[in-house]
């Protein structure tokens, strides 16, 4: 009782003035913790329990715990993310002759997941013999979430092919992400349809859901149709549309869900790291450096990696390196394995000619072993998701793509473009640095989406990285050559061309 109205302490002098305690007191104080976010004193306590047993027992004396007990302190494990621990207490679990149940073998599949071991979560979903709806909805979730959007859809079909388990609200909610993740706008509208279709339009999950599929495949009206028709809408809800509309640079409206949001009354709604996210945005887009982090530092919640990495990218578009240097300090610490953070505090530097100060990050992130994720770019044309790397010559029609970019290039520069090479490496001559920029994958995908559909129709490209400025002024350039609005999300936000401009106003 005390564990489940929050008072831990009381709950954990009651549990220690017990002589005799069983493993349902166990169980129920490890639980208490973990149900109030105190995942560190759940195993703390589960090592207690081991030593206290151990010594009751006998050296080498098996040591009774069930089932329940087990995802108990699986479940803690799950919060802590760290391999080392789920490895040590997943042994302890076959040792006990609890890995073929069904609850532990769930929890064991997304502990792994939670510490990015998509392998080894797979791996104790193949081992699972008897799945339910849990075990697949993990698995498909843990896909999806890993970026892994086909795999998680292939999975999808498995279980529909086996037969023997129905899938649920949850695990349409996990192929919305799937289809979020990888910008499938089709695979999107068909599982929204199947909501509608199961009449599930009402489950505030599933609501939410759709809302971030749409915003995230670069339909931010239609996720505000689906938003403006939930009858219900939680704090989640409000902060996807927010989110959504901060991501495709609409200010206007983002600021207007807000408000709203906190007019709705809910004794709910609490500022989210997410909506100071926004603000901070929208102040560094306005150039307001300064106030935007004065902002952070006011904040009564931890900022995160999301925050600073928005005032940084505002420290590069108005090249404040004071500023970029404290966000790129409090990034390292949050995330010091992420080579992102690297590059661009190294382009701020090489953009203030600071050749010196890019050198040495270069050097950091090499000595360190840090590597660059691989730049790619997705576009979808018929349903079918086509994939380019830097420099792809693996396309069927790569051939004709270089030839079409070649011709779209005289007229680029007939319109008067000039490669931005400012941020390209300087000991790389002038003819190498325009051709290494000619071939980034987005300038390749947008290529073959204006070769591969109707005039006049949008072209939808996916980044995983963010956008250089020199495709950034490409793309505004060929919007205009062929008439044709180009939208691209990036790392960052969504990208709107039409006529030659862009909707960021060239604030990204």
């Amino acid at each position: 009782m005390y564990a489940k109205c929050g008072r831990l302490s009381d709950a954990r002098v009651l549990f220690d003035e017990i002589s005799q305690r069983s493993i349902v007191t166990w169980t129920a104080m490890i639980t208490g913790y973990v149900q109030n976010d105190n995942a560190y004193e759940a195993l703390s306590l589960f090592k207690e329990f081991l030593i206290e047993e151990s010594e009751r027992n006998g050296e080498g004396t098996d040591v009774f715990m069930d089932s329940v007990a087990m995802v108990a302190v699986l479940s803690a494990c799950s919060r802590v993310s760290e391999k080392g621990v789920i490895e040590g207490v997943h042994g302890f679990v076959v040792k006990m002759g609890l890995d073929k149940d069904l609850g532990a073998e769930n929890t064991l599949l997304d502990a792994y997941a939670k510490c990015g071991e998509v392998g080894l979560s797979r791996k104790v979903f193949e081992g699972i013999a008897e799945r339910d709806s849990v075990s697949w909805n993990s698995m498909i979730a843990v896909y999806a979430q890993n970026g892994l959007s086909s795999e998680a859809f292939l999975a999808f079909h498995v279980m529909i092919n086996d037969g023997d388990v129905k899938y649920n609200a949850v695990t349409l909610s996990t192929l919305l992400l799937a289809c979020a993740n990888s910008g499938a706008l089709r695979e999107g509208k068909c599982i929204h349809d199947q909501v509608i279709k199961m009449g599930w339009e009402d489950n505030v999950i599933l609501g939410t859901s759709i809302i971030d599929m749409y915003c995230k495949c670069g339909r931010v009206e239609m996720a505000r149709k689906a938003f403006d028709g939930m009858k219900e809408k939680n704090v989640k809800s409000w902060t996807a549309m927010v989110t959504g509309y901060g991501m495709h640079g609409c200010a206007r409206e983002a600021l207007d869900v807000f408000y709203k949001m906190i007019g709705a009354g809910s004794n709910q709604i609490t500022t989210w790291v997410e909506h100071y996210s926004c603000i901070v945005d929208l102040l560094g887009r306005a150039g307001y450096l300064n106030e935007a982090y004065d902002l952070i530092k006011r904040m009564r919640t931890k900022p995160d990696y999301v925050l600073w990495g928005s005032l940084l990218a505002a420290c590069r578009i108005y090249k404040n390196v004071e500023l970029a240097e404290i966000s790129a300090r409090q990034l390292f610490e949050l995330d010091s394995s992420n080579c992102g953070y690297y590059i661009l505090l190294s382009n701020i530097y090489a953009d203030a000619g600071r050749w010196k100060e890019v050198e040495r990050i270069r050097v950091h992130v090499k000595d360190r072993g840090l590597v660059k994720p691989p730049g790619f770019s997705l576009v979808e044309l018929k349903g079918k998701v086509h994939l380019f790397l830097v420099g792809d010559k693996e396309h069927p029609e790569c051939e004709k793509i270089y030839r079409f970019l070649e011709e779209l290039n005289v007229k680029l520069q007939q319109a008067g473009y000039a490669p931005n090479m400012a941020s390209v490496l300087h000991d790389v001559d002038e003819e190498e640095k325009e051709m290494a920029l000619r071939v980034h994958s987005e300038k390749l995908a947008v290529a073959f989406g204006v070769m591969n559909s109707f005039p006049g129709s949008t072209i939808h490209i996916i980044k995983n990285l963010r956008v250089c400025h020199d495709c950034h002024t490409v793309i505004k350039l060929i919007s205009k050559i062929v008439d044709r609005e180009i939208v691209v999300r990036d790392v960052k936000r969504f990208h709107h061309f039409k006529d030659g401009l862009c909707t960021c106003g060239d604030y990204w």
